[in-house]
């Protein structure tokens, strides 16, 4: 059986849909993730073959850094995408994915960088970078 998922920016002009399983989520730290996101990015890996995106005129990639670049939706602001320029694979915003998606968060990544006006207690494996 193929597992199909579906998702979209809040406005629903960006749709896109997920054909297989997705990676593992993580939840980024980062001070890029938290400044695209307002907090921490938590989002799985899917190989871009995998991918489909519908309404591309709405999609707007941002460089964030010389090696990847950032997906959201021109038209209400959610992010969407986290695309590194090598590899083959895409990083797909969990918000963004219609329930039930069928997975957990599996790890922290980038701590280092945490905000300070949170905490990390949920027991998870924790990665400096």
């Amino acid at each position: 059986m193929t597992t199909k998922l579906t998702g979209s920016c809040m406005c629903g002009r960006v749709t896109f849909e997920v054909e297989g399983p997705l990676g593992p989520p993580d939840a980024c730290h980062c001070v890029q993730c938290r400044k695209q996101s307002g907090h921490y990015f938590a989002s799985a890996n899917v190989p871009r073959s995998a991918l489909a995106i519908s309404g591309q005129e709405s999609l707007t990639w941002y460089a964030s850094s010389q090696r990847a670049r950032r997906g959201f939706c021109s038209e209400c602001g959610s992010s969407l995408f986290w695309d590194p320029l090598a590899g083959d694979k895409t990083a797909v915003a969990m918000g963004a994915l219609d329930a039930p998606t069928g997975t957990h968060l599996e790890m922290h990544i980038f701590v280092a960088e945490q905000g300070d006006y949170y905490e990390i207690a949920d027991g998870l494996p924790q990665r400096e970078h």
